[in-house]
């Protein structure tokens, strides 16, 4: 049986137990704060498990995109370890329990209209004190006491080691199935069934409160039951895994064999590209941050995994056609954006490329050092270095020690992160949702009834209140804030990349000034400032959105809609949307698409947008099922999650997208659309910035004023002759330039004779660490040129203040460099005196800094190098 096959079998027999046959949740959520991507079948029903809003059905079956790195160091290592991988499941909520759970097990596993596995070739394990599911198995499905096995609380209760460490809340026992295989090889575990049946509260003995309606949740590994299927050693060998790997060995130049030397690179290879292609495609993008430094990552271990191989040119992007092939049949909508996920794939491949040489360098001297100094661990302070100041991940650092039977200092390095992020600074933001009592809150009184689609004012209960993160009976001190719910609001909670709506709660006694609008799960949270008064829980108010905000919110809402379709037609379907802001007649618009928007092609789009304006085209929402949306072409953002009744904005005949967002009711409202900028924010993604109605006014009049302004200072009376004036001044300061250039050659060539003279001789070579005043960047250069020129076997550091802000350059004449003396070294290092960083070429490398009044301490620092460098 194939994977797809596989895959399709347990959903139908699944659905032959009447349990509801869901999609897979998004791989990358965007309102789970909790989590980074989803690990699990059972995330996308918390609210179902937990009794938080209505329950539409009470079983289920899934088939769930999964991503961890808990493990990820076991990945391409042995036969079963992924970062991505897929999870079939089924579960229930307060419907069936352990009997029906353990029967349809093994009847799926072993009955001949599904898997026909050999009944003799399972054992199971149960949690020691469950003696209910023990006799489930021994009783009634028949299976031998010695093929039972009761294990404690770490291994088969969830989650592990609950009863006596806890975390409080709803836990309880789980049995794992596992598969011998006829090999005598290791066995399989294949599915684990999760009984939650308990709710912990506080310590043992006696902590353990029966729960009033038991859940179940279980889990098959879809990779893990095809290889067991398919006769194989390895997941890695399965139908969808093995051509991938086939095809990567291919790329990289090495033949691929599961029990070659190469094998766990070009595994970990495959592994990492599959894992990067869906979650690219839903919209992940490599950063320095969350989901996006994960991304990074993944491609940079397989990337250097490549690159250790010999294949040291971008090559993971090649990869990614077949992976879109392999699991096309059940994500058909991969194909979409191939395209994009090779170019985000191959630009960063190139920013690393340019990295991890001098990485690479950087890491052999730590070991070298480790080395002649005998020990087996590499220094935290400078392993945090080389990940902060080089690009070079800890993680990659971590695989490469372990591969030579190094370690690092974990404790110096935590250090050094702790120190940089105070340096750095953090994010401050106004308070965190408090989950406990917001999901208090809902389970007591529902969902917040949304009316933001009907005005902009209604009559209210508040039905809870939150002060520094705790539930509150009442507010009366004028400037406390505080999260407010409602029965029902018209107010807009901040989704789909618009903003909050801003506004006023009144009620007999008081008023609250609400700053912001969020949404938690079916909650809608009123941020907010006592004005005047006191606010009581169970108070009636009259609750008001800021009309004129609301009003530019949504012009700038529905310009979104029609700049996505200008970006059709002139950059083509490839540009979707990958993000967005949507503000008060302002907004951001974040597209995929490979290189930088041309200033014709930004035209074009403005006018097209402008040109749907003018026509004052009809907008119109419509609710309606999600598979009758797609029948009629709307479009739906990869990676957002969609309920089964969705709303589609139809703009005329052009525009169909599912959007819960506020909107005009016709093109003409906007006014006016003005693009202000064009620019890349992520690997195989820009961003358009561009403004609408008022702000768009605002903008035009502003350049006018400037051009007026420009043609006074020029004295040309009109703006035509703007460009001749300009040209004339262009002309005469070339020719002031040349002539400058001339005179400071003259003084250059002075001054160097000077430095030369005075040079500081080590050996055979000269080292001049200077400091310039009153020169200009390119001057800077003038003066490295000269020394090496002049001073033959010479290692120079120039430093400067130059527009308020330190400029460093190290230049260091060939016959040292092939010594080992590097400029990137030693400016590098002298950076870090004045609070920057640079580097460059090893004959010549430039740093920035932001303390002037550290230049000679650097340059100090820079000599030091040098002198090092050239001792040894």
């Amino acid at each position: 049986m194939n994977t797809n096959e596989l895959r399709e079998a347990y959903l139908s027999f699944f659905e032959s137990k009447d349990c509801v046959r869901r999609p897979s949740d998004v791989l990358v959520p965007k309102d789970d704060p909790t989590v980074l991507f989803t690990p699990a079948g059972m995330n996308q029903f918390k609210n179902q498990f937990l009794g938080i809003g209505p329950l539409e059905f009470t079983r289920a079956t899934t088939s769930q995109k999964c991503l961890r790195t808990g493990d990820i160091s076991n990945v391409g290592v042995t036969a079963y370890h992924h970062t991505f991988f897929e999870m079939l499941g089924n579960f229930s909520f307060g419907d069936y329990f352990k009997r029906e759970a353990i029967h349809w097990a093994w009847e799926f596993l072993t009955d001949s209209n599904w898997l026909a596995l050999d009944p003799t070739r399972l054992s199971v394990t149960v949690y020691l004190d469950d003696d209910e599911a023990f006799n489930i198995w021994e009783k009634e499905i028949g299976l031998p006491k010695d093929r039972i096995q009761r294990l404690g609380e770490d291994e088969n209760f969830w989650p592990a080691e609950a009863p006596s460490k806890g975390p409080d809340g709803v836990c309880g026992p789980c049995s794992e199935i596992y598969y011998h295989p006829p090999s005598g090889g290791k066995e399989v575990e294949i599915w684990n069934l999760v009984f939650t049946q308990f709710n912990r509260v506080g310590d043992p003995p006696d902590n353990l409160r029966p729960l009033p309606k038991q859940n179940i949740d279980t889990g098959m590994g879809l990779e893990r039951t095809a290889a067991v299927l398919q006769g194989v050693e390895s997941n890695y060998e399965i139908d969808i895994l093995k051509p991938l790997c086939l095809a990567a060995g291919e790329v990289v130049g090495t033949k691929y064999d599961f029990t070659a030397k190469e094998g766990r690179a070009i595994r970990r290879i495959s592994d990492h590209v599959r894992a990067c292609t869906f979650a690219i495609h839903e919209g992940a993008t490599p950063g320095s941050k969350a989901d996006a430094y994960i991304i990074r990552l993944l491609l940079r271990r397989a990337f250097l995994e490549g690159y250790l191989l010999g294949h040291k040119e971008p090559f993971l992007h090649e990869i990614v056609p077949t992976v879109v092939d392999l699991m096309s049949v059940p994500y058909p909508e991969l194909k979409q954006t191939v395209e994009n996920v090779q170019d985000t794939i191959r630009e960063e491949e190139e920013h690393f490329l340019g990295t991890i040489d001098r990485g690479l360098h950087k890491y052999d001297k730590l070991v070298k050092k480790a080395n002649n100094s005998g020990t087996k661990e590499l220094p935290g302070k400078e392993v945090f270095d080389l990940h902060q100041t080089d690009g070079f991940i800890l993680d990659l650092t971590s695989a490469l020690a372990a591969d030579q039977g190094l370690t690092i200092d974990m404790a110096g390095f935590k250090i050094a992160e702790e120190n940089h992020r105070r340096r750095s600074g953090g994010d401050v933001s106004w308070g965190v949702m408090a989950a406990g009592p917001l999901d208090g809150i809902q389970q007591e009184h529902g969902e917040t009834k949304f009316l933001a689609y009907e005005g902009i004012s209604s009559d209210a209960i508040v039905v809870g209140m939150i002060v520094d993160g705790k539930p509150a009976e009442s507010v009366s001190q004028p400037g406390t804030l505080v999260d407010v719910l409602l029965n029902q609001t018209p107010f807009y909670g901040e989704s789909g990349g618009q903003v909050g709506d801003q506004g006023v709660l009144k009620s007999s006694k008081g008023e609250i000034e609400i700053l912001d609008t969020q949404k938690h799960a079916g909650l809608i949270v009123h941020r907010g400032r006592l004005s005047s008064g006191e606010v009581h829980l169970n108070s009636s108010v009259h609750a008001e959105v800021e009309s004129h905000r609301r009003h530019g919110i949504q012009r700038a809402h529905s310009a979104t809609h029609l700049l996505h379709h200008a970006l059709h037609i002139v950059l083509g379907e490839h540009a979707m949307q990958r993000g967005s802001k949507v503000e008060n007649d302002h907004l951001r618009f974040d597209f995929s698409h490979g290189g930088a928007v041309t200033s014709d092609e930004l035209r074009k789009v403005e006018d097209i947008v402008n040109s749907r304006i003018s026509e004052g085209a009809s907008v119109s929402t419509t609710f309606m099922d999600i598979k009758e949306a797609r029948a009629q072409g709307a479009m739906a953002l990869f990676g957002e999650k969609y309920p089964d009744r969705v709303r589609m904005v139809s703009i005329g005949e052009y525009s169909k997208e599912l959007c819960g967002g506020t909107h005009l009711t016709n093109t003409g409202q906007v006014g006016v659309f003005r693009i202000e900028s064009e620019e890349n924010v992520a690997a195989g993604v820009r961003r358009i910035v561009a403004s609408t109605g008022k702000k768009a006014l605002e903008r035009i009049r502003d350049q006018e004023e400037l051009l007026k302004e420009v043609a006074q200072q020029l004295k040309a009376p009109q703006f035509e002759d703007l460009p001749r004036k300009v040209s004339l001044l262009q002309d005469e300061l070339k020719t002031l330039k040349q002539q400058l250039t001339q005179f400071t050659k003259a003084s250059v060539k002075d001054a160097v004779s000077h430095l030369l003279e005075n040079a500081e001789q080590v050996g055979d070579a000269k080292v001049v660490c200077h400091h310039l005043k009153d020169v200009d960047r390119e001057t800077l250069r003038e003066y490295a040129d000269q020394l090496r020129q002049k001073g033959k076997s010479i290692a120079v550091l120039l430093g400067a203040e130059i527009d308020g802000k330190v400029a460093l350059l190290a230049a260091v004449s060939k016959d040292l460099v092939k010594q080992g003396v590097k400029a990137g070294d030693c400016v590098r290092e002298a950076a870090k005196i004045v609070g920057g960083g640079g580097g460059g070429r090893p004959d010549l490398a430039e740093a920035g800094g932001k303390d002037a009044s550290k230049i000679d301490s650097a340059l100090v620092k820079g000599a030091e190098i040098y002198k090092n460098l050239l001792a040894k």
